[in-house]
């Protein structure tokens, strides 16, 4: 009697699974063809959360163009991500490929962390990718937490002895911007610190990348859209403010001292808050940057 229950067992199994052929069918379909699932953590307290013409927000994390990658690498630096891992999708043949063209690209990527708070961007960027369409990305901030510390005690500082509640919003911009060119110049010496706001608002000089990180910190705390602007040769802010977009260059308005002599007497105010057809009626040498870019400044 017994011989006989096992193949009525494995008779009664089979009759079950005939029955629910369609679900195992669909189960094991789903199985094997499911695209991994992207943990999306919410960004740290410098999230900007913005939308530009170049790039965007990514929502899924999940490419299907070129576009889509410009859009993940910006989220990414954006939400102040340390490591994330995100996947190529099968329908997306050539995504490994531009992914290696675009982070090859030190332009590019330099021009996605323009759009980012400068507490999140970047000084080094890792991209690993594996064959089954893993992309890990490791992300080297450019500010340490003691840095970043320093400079938010130094801006609580100036905010409450520089502004107050009777400012207009552009007046309190105007005050940030004539407090930063009066308390530093220009770095003739390439200091450690002159490329970032450290150098800027702690040790008091500063080449255009420090000067312009300063500033959009603190546009950034007044809760003004910005970004940085990039050329060849030098860095500046755009400001999105009375629902148009202007530029501010605090290098250019800052005079060149050496040696106690002022070398340049540059108009404080000559490269403030004016519009691209003003800026490259002055210069067009350091300020001729990719309209196809910051292209919110055509």
């Amino acid at each position: 009697m017994k011989s006989y229950i096992f193949p009525l067992f494995l008779a009664l199994i089979l009759g079950v699974v005939v029955l629910n052929l369609d679900y195992v069918t669909d189960y094991v379909s789903n199985l094997v063809s499911a695209e991994p699932e992207v943990i999306i953590e919410n960004g740290n307290s410098y999230t900007e959360n913005q939308d530009f013409v170049y790039v965007q927000k990514s929502r899924d994390f999940v490419p299907y163009s070129k576009q889509d990658l410009l859009n993940i690498f910006y989220s990414i630096f954006d939400n102040g991500y340390d490591t994330f891992t995100f996947y190529c999708p099968s329908e997306y043949a050539a995504c490994l490929d531009d992914i290696e063209k675009l982070t090859n690209n030190q332009t590019i990527i330099t021009d996605i962390g323009n759009y980012v708070h400068p507490f999140n961007n970047f000084t080094h960027l890792k991209v690993v990718t594996g064959s089954l369409g893993e992309v890990d990305v490791i992300v080297t901030k450019m500010y340490s937490d003691e840095m970043i510390d320093a400079i938010n005690k130094k801006l609580d500082r100036i905010f409450d002895e520089q502004l107050n509640s009777e400012m207009t919003l552009e007046d309190k911009v105007l005050k940030i911007h004539d407090y930063i060119i009066d308390t530093t110049y220009y770095d003739q010496e390439d200091g450690e610190n002159s490329g970032n706001a450290y150098g800027t608002l702690i040790e008091g000089k500063s080449k255009c990348a420090g000067y312009a990180d300063a500033m959009a910190i603190a546009l950034s705390r007044l809760g003004i859209k910005n970004y940085k602007v990039a050329s060849e040769k030098h860095v500046w802010n755009a400001v999105y403010i009375g629902n148009e977009w202007s530029q501010i260059d605090l290098t250019w308005d800052d005079p060149i001292v050496q040696d106690g002599a002022v070398v340049t007497d540059t108009i404080r105010h000559k490269f403030y808050m004016i519009n691209t057809d003003t800026l490259l009626s002055y210069d067009t040498s350091e300020h001729n940057f990719d309209k196809n870019v910051y292209i919110e400044l055509r």
